[in-house]
Protein backbone atom coordinates (compact mmCIF):
# COMPACT_ATOMS: atom_id res chain seq x y z
CA UNK A 1 0.00 0.00 0.00
CA UNK A 2 1.19 3.58 -1.04
CA UNK A 3 1.74 6.81 1.80
CA UNK A 4 -1.01 8.33 -0.59
CA UNK A 5 -3.18 5.68 0.08
CA UNK A 6 -2.36 5.36 3.94
CA UNK A 7 -2.59 8.84 4.71
CA UNK A 8 -6.39 8.89 2.75
CA UNK A 9 -7.61 5.96 5.11
CA UNK A 10 -5.96 7.76 8.33
CA UNK A 11 -8.14 11.22 6.88
CA UNK A 12 -11.03 9.14 6.15
CA UNK A 13 -10.55 7.86 10.11
CA UNK A 14 -10.54 11.19 11.45
CA UNK A 15 -13.45 12.72 9.22
CA UNK A 16 -15.91 9.52 10.57
CA UNK A 17 -14.39 9.91 14.42
CA UNK A 18 -15.29 13.43 13.75
CA UNK A 19 -18.66 13.37 12.06
CA UNK A 20 -19.60 10.61 14.86
CA UNK A 21 -18.27 13.24 17.41
CA UNK A 22 -19.95 16.14 16.15
CA UNK A 23 -23.82 14.02 16.20
CA UNK A 24 -22.88 12.74 19.40
CA UNK A 25 -22.07 16.14 21.28
CA UNK A 26 -25.18 18.24 19.35
CA UNK A 27 -27.52 15.65 20.26
CA UNK A 28 -26.24 15.85 24.10
CA UNK A 29 -26.29 19.48 24.27
CA UNK A 30 -29.93 19.77 23.51
CA UNK A 31 -30.74 17.70 26.67
CA UNK A 32 -30.31 19.34 29.32
CA UNK A 33 -29.45 17.23 31.90
CA UNK A 34 -26.20 16.78 30.37
CA UNK A 35 -23.39 16.96 32.30
CA UNK A 36 -19.51 17.38 31.56
CA UNK A 37 -18.55 14.12 32.20
CA UNK A 38 -21.53 13.30 29.87
CA UNK A 39 -19.70 15.60 26.98
CA UNK A 40 -16.56 13.83 27.49
CA UNK A 41 -17.72 10.15 27.43
CA UNK A 42 -19.08 10.88 23.99
CA UNK A 43 -16.29 12.63 22.96
CA UNK A 44 -13.79 9.90 23.92
CA UNK A 45 -16.25 7.13 23.01
CA UNK A 46 -16.07 9.04 19.07
CA UNK A 47 -12.61 9.74 19.36
CA UNK A 48 -11.77 5.83 19.27
CA UNK A 49 -13.38 5.07 15.78
CA UNK A 50 -10.03 7.32 14.37
CA UNK A 51 -8.09 4.44 15.50
CA UNK A 52 -10.11 1.36 13.99
CA UNK A 53 -8.22 0.32 11.47
CA UNK A 54 -5.49 -0.53 13.80
CA UNK A 55 -7.36 -2.14 16.75
CA UNK A 56 -10.32 -2.91 15.41
CA UNK A 57 -11.41 -4.92 19.11
CA UNK A 58 -9.78 -2.43 21.60
CA UNK A 59 -11.62 0.36 19.78
CA UNK A 60 -15.23 -1.78 20.14
CA UNK A 61 -14.12 -1.94 23.90
CA UNK A 62 -13.37 1.12 24.19
CA UNK A 63 -16.55 2.38 22.31
CA UNK A 64 -18.60 -0.25 24.02
CA UNK A 65 -17.33 1.14 27.72
CA UNK A 66 -17.58 4.72 27.31
CA UNK A 67 -21.11 4.57 25.30
CA UNK A 68 -22.53 2.22 28.28
CA UNK A 69 -21.26 4.44 30.57
CA UNK A 70 -22.51 7.57 28.85
CA UNK A 71 -26.39 6.16 28.68
CA UNK A 72 -25.88 4.40 32.14
CA UNK A 73 -25.54 8.23 33.39
CA UNK A 74 -27.55 9.92 31.35
CA UNK A 75 -30.29 7.99 29.92
CA UNK A 76 -30.16 9.70 26.12
CA UNK A 77 -31.58 8.66 23.51
CA UNK A 78 -30.80 6.03 20.32
CA UNK A 79 -28.35 8.21 18.65
CA UNK A 80 -25.94 7.96 21.41
CA UNK A 81 -25.45 5.11 19.94
CA UNK A 82 -23.81 6.10 17.02
CA UNK A 83 -19.93 5.60 18.38
CA UNK A 84 -20.57 2.25 19.64
CA UNK A 85 -22.51 0.98 15.86
CA UNK A 86 -19.51 2.46 13.73
CA UNK A 87 -16.85 0.29 16.23
CA UNK A 88 -19.61 -2.92 15.68
CA UNK A 89 -19.17 -2.70 11.91
CA UNK A 90 -15.40 -1.94 11.51
CA UNK A 91 -14.72 -4.77 13.91
CA UNK A 92 -17.41 -7.02 12.07
CA UNK A 93 -16.05 -5.66 8.25
CA UNK A 94 -12.48 -7.30 9.50
CA UNK A 95 -14.31 -10.60 10.62
CA UNK A 96 -14.31 -10.10 14.41
CA UNK A 97 -18.34 -10.94 14.33
CA UNK A 98 -18.53 -12.70 17.73
CA UNK A 99 -16.79 -9.70 19.49
CA UNK A 100 -18.99 -7.09 17.43
CA UNK A 101 -22.13 -9.19 18.19
CA UNK A 102 -21.06 -9.23 22.15
CA UNK A 103 -20.15 -5.62 22.20
CA UNK A 104 -23.89 -4.68 20.35
CA UNK A 105 -25.33 -6.78 23.33
CA UNK A 106 -23.11 -5.36 26.16
CA UNK A 107 -24.45 -1.83 24.96
CA UNK A 108 -28.03 -2.94 24.74
CA UNK A 109 -28.08 -4.06 28.17
CA UNK A 110 -26.76 -1.19 29.60
CA UNK A 111 -29.58 0.61 27.48
CA UNK A 112 -32.14 -1.38 28.51
CA UNK A 113 -31.41 -1.84 32.31
CA UNK A 114 -31.10 1.97 33.06
CA UNK A 115 -34.33 3.26 30.85
CA UNK A 116 -37.65 3.63 32.16
CA UNK A 117 -39.70 0.43 32.00
CA UNK A 118 -42.28 1.55 29.64
CA UNK A 119 -43.03 0.81 25.64
CA UNK A 120 -41.75 3.25 24.32
CA UNK A 121 -38.35 2.31 26.09
CA UNK A 122 -38.56 -1.29 24.54
CA UNK A 123 -39.55 0.35 20.88
CA UNK A 124 -36.42 2.00 21.26
CA UNK A 125 -34.57 -0.88 22.80
CA UNK A 126 -35.69 -2.90 19.45
CA UNK A 127 -35.38 -0.34 16.82
CA UNK A 128 -31.15 -0.10 18.49
CA UNK A 129 -31.06 -3.65 18.01
CA UNK A 130 -32.46 -3.93 14.74
CA UNK A 131 -29.37 -0.72 14.00
CA UNK A 132 -26.69 -3.18 15.99
CA UNK A 133 -27.73 -6.39 13.12
CA UNK A 134 -27.23 -3.80 10.23
CA UNK A 135 -24.18 -2.63 11.60
CA UNK A 136 -23.02 -6.62 11.54
CA UNK A 137 -24.25 -7.75 8.39
CA UNK A 138 -23.29 -4.41 6.57
CA UNK A 139 -19.86 -5.09 8.36
CA UNK A 140 -19.39 -8.86 7.28
CA UNK A 141 -21.10 -7.60 3.48
CA UNK A 142 -18.40 -4.95 3.19
CA UNK A 143 -15.77 -7.85 4.38
CA UNK A 144 -16.98 -10.65 1.76
CA UNK A 145 -17.11 -7.43 -1.17
CA UNK A 146 -13.21 -6.70 -0.35
CA UNK A 147 -12.18 -10.20 -0.78
CA UNK A 148 -13.86 -10.85 -3.97
CA UNK A 149 -12.58 -7.57 -4.91
CA UNK A 150 -8.85 -9.07 -4.29
CA UNK A 151 -9.35 -12.29 -5.51
CA UNK A 152 -10.30 -11.13 -9.04
CA UNK A 153 -7.71 -8.70 -9.17
CA UNK A 154 -5.51 -11.55 -7.98
CA UNK A 155 -7.36 -13.46 -10.70
CA UNK A 156 -6.72 -10.93 -13.31
CA UNK A 157 -2.96 -10.69 -12.77
CA UNK A 158 -2.88 -14.48 -12.85
CA UNK A 159 -4.70 -14.69 -16.33
CA UNK A 160 -1.71 -11.87 -17.69
CA UNK A 161 1.08 -13.64 -16.50
CA UNK A 162 -0.76 -17.47 -17.96
CA UNK A 163 -1.16 -15.67 -21.10
CA UNK A 164 2.35 -14.29 -21.33
CA UNK A 165 3.75 -17.51 -20.50
CA UNK A 166 1.69 -19.14 -22.99
CA UNK A 167 2.88 -17.12 -25.94
CA UNK A 168 6.17 -17.84 -24.82
CA UNK A 169 5.83 -21.61 -24.85
CA UNK A 170 3.64 -21.13 -28.29
CA UNK A 171 6.62 -19.31 -29.61
CA UNK A 172 9.19 -21.56 -28.23
CA UNK A 173 7.29 -24.82 -29.47
CA UNK A 174 7.29 -23.21 -33.15
CA UNK A 175 10.61 -22.41 -33.18
CA UNK A 176 11.36 -26.37 -32.11
CA UNK A 177 8.66 -27.50 -35.02
CA UNK A 178 10.42 -25.58 -37.66
CA UNK A 179 13.47 -26.87 -36.55
CA UNK A 180 12.72 -30.33 -36.57
CA UNK A 181 11.28 -30.01 -40.05
CA UNK A 182 14.63 -28.60 -41.34
CA UNK A 183 16.89 -30.88 -39.50
CA UNK A 184 14.88 -33.30 -41.05
CA UNK A 185 14.43 -32.49 -44.61
CA UNK A 186 17.11 -30.42 -45.47
CA UNK A 187 19.80 -31.83 -43.16
CA UNK A 188 19.10 -35.08 -44.92
CA UNK A 189 18.95 -34.13 -48.84
CA UNK A 190 22.30 -31.65 -48.09
CA UNK A 191 24.37 -34.16 -46.78
CA UNK A 192 23.69 -36.55 -49.42
CA UNK A 193 24.39 -33.56 -52.10
CA UNK A 194 27.88 -33.36 -50.14
CA UNK A 195 28.31 -36.71 -50.05
CA UNK A 196 28.11 -37.51 -53.54
CA UNK A 197 30.22 -34.34 -54.07
CA UNK A 198 33.13 -35.48 -52.13
CA UNK A 199 32.62 -39.16 -53.79
CA UNK A 200 33.04 -38.23 -57.07
CA UNK A 201 35.79 -35.85 -56.58
CA UNK A 202 37.68 -38.45 -54.83
CA UNK A 203 37.06 -40.52 -57.65
CA UNK A 204 38.51 -37.95 -60.46
CA UNK A 205 41.29 -37.55 -58.31
CA UNK A 206 41.78 -41.45 -57.98
CA UNK A 207 41.64 -41.86 -61.62
CA UNK A 208 44.26 -38.90 -62.65
CA UNK A 209 41.24 -36.98 -64.42
CA UNK A 210 40.79 -32.85 -64.03
CA UNK A 211 37.92 -31.91 -61.41
CA UNK A 212 34.90 -30.41 -62.63
CA UNK A 213 35.51 -26.86 -61.16
CA UNK A 214 31.66 -27.22 -61.39
CA UNK A 215 31.78 -30.39 -58.55
CA UNK A 216 34.72 -28.45 -56.20
CA UNK A 217 31.80 -25.77 -56.35
CA UNK A 218 29.08 -27.99 -55.48
CA UNK A 219 31.04 -30.20 -52.95
CA UNK A 220 32.03 -26.15 -51.28
CA UNK A 221 28.60 -24.62 -51.43
CA UNK A 222 27.01 -27.72 -49.91
CA UNK A 223 29.53 -27.81 -47.11
CA UNK A 224 28.88 -24.00 -46.63
CA UNK A 225 24.90 -24.79 -47.27
CA UNK A 226 25.42 -27.73 -44.09
CA UNK A 227 27.29 -25.10 -41.81
CA UNK A 228 24.92 -22.48 -42.34
CA UNK A 229 21.84 -25.03 -41.44
CA UNK A 230 23.53 -26.13 -38.01
CA UNK A 231 24.46 -22.46 -37.16
CA UNK A 232 20.15 -21.51 -38.18
CA UNK A 233 19.13 -24.42 -36.14
CA UNK A 234 21.14 -23.72 -33.15
CA UNK A 235 19.40 -20.52 -32.83
CA UNK A 236 15.78 -22.18 -33.42
CA UNK A 237 16.98 -24.18 -30.70
CA UNK A 238 17.42 -21.27 -27.94
CA UNK A 239 14.81 -22.32 -25.94
CA UNK A 240 16.49 -22.38 -22.28
CA UNK A 241 14.09 -22.37 -19.89
CA UNK A 242 14.28 -19.18 -17.58
CA UNK A 243 14.59 -21.83 -14.36
CA UNK A 244 14.58 -24.58 -12.71
CA UNK A 245 11.22 -27.04 -12.00
CA UNK A 246 12.10 -25.44 -7.85
CA UNK A 247 11.81 -22.19 -8.98
CA UNK A 248 8.59 -22.73 -11.07
CA UNK A 249 7.02 -24.50 -7.94
CA UNK A 250 8.05 -21.07 -5.96
CA UNK A 251 6.25 -19.27 -8.32
CA UNK A 252 3.19 -21.10 -8.29
CA UNK A 253 3.35 -21.16 -4.41
CA UNK A 254 3.28 -17.18 -4.20
CA UNK A 255 0.50 -17.12 -6.83
CA UNK A 256 -1.57 -19.01 -4.72
CA UNK A 257 -1.50 -22.57 -5.74
CA UNK A 258 -0.79 -24.88 -3.24
CA UNK A 259 2.00 -27.28 -4.23
CA UNK A 260 4.47 -29.15 -2.91
CA UNK A 261 7.91 -31.11 -5.08
CA UNK A 262 9.87 -33.81 -4.28
CA UNK A 263 13.19 -34.66 -6.28
CA UNK A 264 14.55 -38.13 -5.65
CA UNK A 265 17.38 -40.49 -7.11
CA UNK A 266 20.82 -39.15 -8.13
CA UNK A 267 20.20 -35.76 -8.67
CA UNK A 268 22.94 -34.48 -11.68
CA UNK A 269 23.50 -32.17 -14.23
CA UNK A 270 20.90 -33.14 -17.62
CA UNK A 271 21.35 -33.28 -21.56
CA UNK A 272 20.51 -30.12 -22.61
CA UNK A 273 17.59 -31.06 -24.41
CA UNK A 274 16.21 -33.35 -21.51
CA UNK A 275 16.43 -30.85 -19.08
CA UNK A 276 14.35 -28.32 -21.32
CA UNK A 277 12.16 -30.78 -21.89
CA UNK A 278 11.60 -31.74 -18.16
CA UNK A 279 10.97 -27.53 -17.53
CA UNK A 280 8.66 -27.35 -20.09
CA UNK A 281 6.57 -30.31 -18.98
CA UNK A 282 6.56 -28.90 -15.44
CA UNK A 283 5.79 -25.50 -16.51
CA UNK A 284 2.52 -26.46 -18.60
CA UNK A 285 1.14 -29.40 -15.84
CA UNK A 286 1.78 -26.25 -12.92
CA UNK A 287 -0.29 -23.78 -15.26
CA UNK A 288 -3.12 -26.04 -16.32
CA UNK A 289 -3.72 -26.94 -12.96
CA UNK A 290 -3.76 -23.62 -11.61
CA UNK A 291 -6.36 -22.79 -14.47
CA UNK A 292 -8.79 -25.72 -14.29
CA UNK A 293 -7.82 -27.21 -11.26
CA UNK A 294 -9.58 -24.78 -8.91
CA UNK A 295 -8.26 -24.50 -5.37
CA UNK A 296 -6.34 -28.21 -5.33
CA UNK A 297 -3.62 -29.16 -3.94
CA UNK A 298 -0.57 -30.12 -6.33
CA UNK A 299 2.14 -33.02 -6.04
CA UNK A 300 5.31 -32.62 -8.01
CA UNK A 301 8.00 -35.43 -8.58
CA UNK A 302 11.34 -35.86 -9.83
CA UNK A 303 12.69 -38.48 -10.35
CA UNK A 304 16.57 -39.12 -11.49
CA UNK A 305 16.89 -42.52 -10.81
CA UNK A 306 20.67 -43.67 -10.19
CA UNK A 307 23.64 -44.96 -12.79
CA UNK A 308 23.53 -48.42 -12.19
CA UNK A 309 20.31 -49.42 -13.78
CA UNK A 310 20.58 -52.48 -16.26
CA UNK A 311 17.42 -51.84 -18.56
CA UNK A 312 18.06 -48.61 -20.34
CA UNK A 313 20.24 -46.67 -22.25
CA UNK A 314 23.95 -46.70 -21.95
CA UNK A 315 26.29 -43.66 -22.92
CA UNK A 316 29.39 -43.93 -25.31
CA UNK A 317 31.28 -44.13 -21.62
CA UNK A 318 29.17 -47.21 -20.59
CA UNK A 319 27.78 -46.01 -17.92
CA UNK A 320 24.28 -46.62 -17.93
CA UNK A 321 22.54 -43.31 -17.95
CA UNK A 322 18.87 -44.70 -16.74
CA UNK A 323 15.92 -42.01 -17.10
CA UNK A 324 14.43 -38.94 -15.73
CA UNK A 325 10.33 -39.88 -14.62
CA UNK A 326 8.48 -36.45 -13.95
CA UNK A 327 5.16 -36.61 -11.87
CA UNK A 328 2.52 -33.85 -11.36
CA UNK A 329 -0.99 -34.48 -9.98
CA UNK A 330 -3.63 -32.46 -8.37
CA UNK A 331 -6.73 -33.50 -6.63
CA UNK A 332 -8.68 -30.97 -8.58
CA UNK A 333 -11.87 -31.21 -10.27
CA UNK A 334 -10.93 -33.27 -13.56
CA UNK A 335 -13.16 -36.16 -14.25
CA UNK A 336 -12.15 -39.70 -15.63
CA UNK A 337 -15.62 -40.09 -17.45
CA UNK A 338 -14.93 -37.29 -19.57
CA UNK A 339 -11.56 -36.71 -20.47
CA UNK A 340 -10.14 -33.25 -21.24
CA UNK A 341 -9.42 -33.09 -25.33
CA UNK A 342 -5.87 -32.28 -25.72
CA UNK A 343 -4.88 -28.61 -26.68
CA UNK A 344 -1.59 -27.01 -27.36
CA UNK A 345 0.21 -27.62 -23.99
CA UNK A 346 -0.77 -30.96 -23.88
CA UNK A 347 0.14 -31.72 -27.71
CA UNK A 348 3.30 -29.49 -27.03
CA UNK A 349 4.39 -32.09 -24.15
CA UNK A 350 3.69 -34.97 -26.15
CA UNK A 351 6.16 -33.54 -29.00
CA UNK A 352 8.68 -32.52 -27.10
CA UNK A 353 8.50 -35.94 -25.17
CA UNK A 354 8.27 -37.87 -28.46
CA UNK A 355 10.93 -36.43 -29.48
CA UNK A 356 13.01 -37.21 -27.16
CA UNK A 357 12.08 -41.23 -27.07
CA UNK A 358 10.51 -40.97 -24.30
CA UNK A 359 6.18 -41.77 -22.73
CA UNK A 360 4.30 -38.90 -21.86
CA UNK A 361 1.06 -39.88 -19.59
CA UNK A 362 -1.85 -36.68 -18.88
CA UNK A 363 -5.16 -37.91 -18.99
CA UNK A 364 -7.60 -37.71 -15.14
CA UNK A 365 -7.22 -39.84 -12.34
CA UNK A 366 -9.42 -42.65 -10.96
CA UNK A 367 -9.56 -41.39 -7.84
CA UNK A 368 -10.11 -37.62 -9.05
CA UNK A 369 -8.07 -34.79 -10.24
CA UNK A 370 -5.40 -34.75 -13.19
CA UNK A 371 -2.09 -36.65 -13.65
CA UNK A 372 0.85 -36.10 -15.80
CA UNK A 373 3.40 -38.80 -16.02
CA UNK A 374 6.77 -38.26 -18.20
CA UNK A 375 9.53 -40.49 -18.84
CA UNK A 376 12.60 -39.15 -20.36
CA UNK A 377 15.60 -41.32 -21.56
CA UNK A 378 19.24 -39.71 -19.96
CA UNK A 379 21.14 -41.26 -23.08
CA UNK A 380 22.81 -38.97 -25.96
CA UNK A 381 20.32 -36.98 -27.55
CA UNK A 382 20.74 -35.93 -31.13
Amino acid sequence: MSGRQVDRGRLADVVLAAVVGALGTAVAAFDDDTTALDLVLVVLASAALAFHRAAPRAVLAAATVLGTAYVVHAHPGPLSALPVLGAVHTAARVGHRGVAAAGGAVFLAGYVATGPGTQHAAERAGLLAGWFLCAVVTGLADRNWQAYLRQTEQRALEAERTREEAALRRAGEERLRIARELHDSLTHSISIVKLQAGVAVHLARKRGDEVPPALLAIQEASGEAMRELRSALQVLRADEPAGTPALLVERARAAGLAVELTVTGDERPLPRAVDRAAYRIVQEALTNAARHAGPAKVRGRIDYGTRNTTDHTTDHTGDRMGELTIGVDDDGAADPDRPPVPGTGLTGMHERVSALGGTLRAAPRAEGGFSVRARLPLGDTV
